[in-house]
């Protein structure tokens, strides 16, 4: 994995704000004293819901909040890539381009990305968008998908097609929260088409497999 870096901008302070300390506060009191520094993380994502990324000056308070080496904050925050380095939109588009959705047609919707809003990690003009492209996000079966986060919700739009996306960042750009999920009317990872797919029981039931002869078995006993 590439080397991930903190931007050369950053803010000259950062502090949390009312409705972070109150989250933060359920965090610190999960862990004892001697452990407080297990809520690193948590603290982190705060943070990042809080300004849409994580900047040096957040890590640094959060460092003498849990009484850690500020290095120690910035190793975590640059390991993990849900963390964002550098100022996002208000609506961060991660598109897969993983080999599933790629075979189903990311590229139309990163170019889609690009024409809409700009290369990859910019932020648009009126702060509202920025998108990146991602490895994997586990939803390969609804493929092609993405993963729209803002400081309220974190949702996977899946069965997309550029059509479909654009229709999506329109709800968004009129702040609107469209409803997640499949955007070609299929209920969940079912097959396409609906679950009678699969009405014949023989497809399942092993009524179909080879009958074989295991090697060593015994006599078939009959039934008493």
């Amino acid at each position: 994995m590439s080397a991930r870096k903190i931007a050369l901008e950053q803010p000259e302070s950062f502090s949390f704000s009312k409705q972070s300390e109150k989250e933060i506060k359920f965090w610190m009191n999960k862990y004892p004293e001697s452990k407080k520094a297990s809520a690193v993380i948590p603290m982190l994502w705060i943070a990042q819901k809080q300004e849409g990324w994580v900047s040096e000056p957040a890590m640094r308070e959060i460092a003498d909040r849990l009484g850690m080496p500020k290095i120690r904050v910035m190793e975590v925050a640059t390991f993990y890539t849900m963390f964002n380095l550098e100022p996002a939109g208000e609506v961060f588009i991660q598109v897969c381009g993983t080999t599933p959705c790629w075979l189903r047609g990311s590229d139309e919707l990163k170019k889609l990305c690009e024409d809409k809003i700009g290369p990859q990690r910019h932020v648009s003009e009126d702060g509202k968008f920025s998108w990146l492209e991602v490895e994997c996000l586990g939803a390969c079966a609804n493929a092609p998908m993405v993963q729209i986060s803002t400081r309220d919700s974190d949702h996977y739009y899946e069965d997309l097609t550029p059509e479909r996306l654009t229709v999506v960042m329109e709800a968004f750009a009129r702040g609107e929260t469209p409803k997640p999920g499949s955007q070609n009317g299929r209920s969940c990872s079912e097959a396409e088409g609906g679950s009678s797919a699969l009405t014949d029981k023989s497809l399942y039931d092993g009524s179909l497999a080879k009958k074989i002869k295991l090697p060593n078995a015994g006599p078939k006993k009959e039934k008493a």
